[in-house]
């Protein structure tokens, strides 16, 4: 068999303000009662497999659920700013409705052009793809042949989900991903990638 690396991947849980349908961003935004709860059942969901390393976004509401599933391993996660979610420049924090409100124009420019446009002072979808590729590239050469947590992002996760599939990042949001949800990706020796769970 092609000796290949598993990456469970997983979306941060359920965080504050997620009622109201916001651009977070960079932003360290916390983590509800419910979303902590999200990460003891992936710990729980995650028990018997045979994880040897976590690497984790370093804002807070990966790390924490981070911590709490590689604990269980005997773990420390390895934290790096460059799985951190979109920077959304002057729109983080605001909700999609107050988006609208101040900027329509930017907004209806974001939606038809969702990969090249950047927002004033943040990215726009390859540049996220250029600092998290590297990261993930190295995380499967690291540790071929082993199984490793990544906790990161919904948009993160999509540019990883997007990559693996040889599908373009202008399909972003043909993919789920739901607070504390559960992707596997295995990565072969070959250059092939395989998702064997979406949005789980």
């Amino acid at each position: 068999m092609t000796p290949h690396t598993r990456i469970y991947l997983i979306r941060h849980g359920q965080v504050e303000g997620f009622d109201s349908p916001r651009y977070n961003g960079q932003a360290d935004v916390h983590l509800t009662e419910y979303g902590i709860k999200q990460y003891q059942n992936l710990k729980e969901r995650l028990a018997s497999e045979n994880i040897s390393a976590c690497y984790t976004s370093d804002l807070t509401r990966c790390t924490t659920g981070a911590e709490t599933i590689c604990k269980a391993f005997g773990l420390s996660p390895i934290a790096h700013s460059e799985l951190r979610e979109l920077n959304i420049g002057i729109w983080e924090g605001l909700t999609w409705r107050e988006i609208q409100s101040k900027w329509p124009e930017g907004w209806q420019a974001r939606l038809a052009d969702l990969v090249n446009y950047r927002v004033p002072e943040g990215e726009n979808l390859l540049d996220v793809e250029a600092r998290v590729m590297p990261v993930i590239n190295g995380i499967v050469e690291r540790h071929r042949g082993e199984e490793v947590l990544v906790t990161a992002h919904g948009g993160v996760n999509r540019i990883v989900l997007l990559n693996a599939i040889g599908a373009p990042l202008a399909g972003m949001f043909n993919i789920e991903q739901s607070f504390g949800c559960l992707n596997i990706i295995d990565y072969y020796a070959d250059g092939r990638a395989t998702v064997k769970l979406l949005n789980g």
